[in-house]
This record gives structure tokens, sequence and C-alpha cells, in this order.
């Protein structure tokens, strides 16, 4: 497997960004005001996933007081980390169009309202692909010694 390429997490999240700005200008009347309960759910996650890095990377460099980790766990580990990179991008660039958009209309309650909230929607979604990305690294096999001697 392959590390995830900041390059395409930044594609998408423009991408995404564009497409929400775009289609908010005929939508957003129609449109029920954003929840606040997205920021600390995908804090949460990236908090999780943070500390799953931490203790994986422990694990693997068999720290004292550690279990050996499952290869398979690990493994695990890498997908849930690619997936949340992605999605994080996405979700980041959703929230970002939706706040690019509502910046024009901050003098009114209801978009200042969802300008804060997508706002800071915005900031966990990149705190979460930063995690996943930890986490990911945090998952490769050091090298061994011998291989390096060779």
């Amino acid at each position: 497997m392959k590390p995830t390429r900041p390059g395409v997490l930044v594609g998408l999240f423009i991408v995404f960004a564009i497409i929400t700005w775009a289609l908010l200008k005929p939508l957003y009347s129609d449109l029920p005001t954003v929840p606040w309960t997205s920021i600390p759910t995908v804090l949460l996650l990236a908090i999780g996933e943070f500390y799953s890095g931490w203790m994986t990377k422990a694990r693997i460099e068999r720290k004292p007081d550690t279990k050996p980790v499952e290869p398979l766990a690990v493994a695990r580990l890498v997908g849930l980390a690619k997936a949340s990179a992605y999605g994080g991008a996405i979700f980041a660039g959703i929230f970002a169009g939706f706040t690019l958009y509502t910046a024009d209309l901050l003098d009114q309650g209801v978009p200042r309202r969802d300008f804060l909230i997508t706002g800071g929607s915005f900031v966990v979604c990149v705190l979460l692909v930063c995690a996943a990305l930890y986490l990911e690294h945090c998952c490769k096999v050091p090298k061994d010694s011998n291989e390096e001697d060779r």
C-alpha cells in the first residue's frame, strides 16, 4: 500500500470547496441551519486517530511495557487512516466552501452562525486529516537493522 499523497488531498479539498460555494448561491436560502455537532464529533475522531497513531508507533517500535501489535490490526489502522484523510479532505472542502459563501453575509444572524459553525468544522476536519496522516505514518514498519547494513 502506498502512502497517501498530500496533493490528492489538496485537490479534493479545492474541488469540493468550489462545488459547494457554487451550489450555495441558488440553494442557501432553502437549506436548514448547520448543526454544531460536527465540531465535537470530528474533533473526537481526530484525537482518537492521533492517540491510536501514538500507541501503535510505540508498539511497533517495541517500547518497554507495550505488547507487540498484530499485523492485521496495523493494516486496518492504515485503512482507517486513508479513509479518514480522504473523507476529512472532502468535508474540509465542503465546510470551506460554505464558510466562504457565508463570509459575505455576516451582517445577518443565521449566516453568521453558519459561518462560525462551518469555520470551526473546517478547522477540525483539517485536524482530522493531519491526525490521519500521522496515524498512517506511525503504521510504517521500521527497516530492519540487518537490511541497512547490506
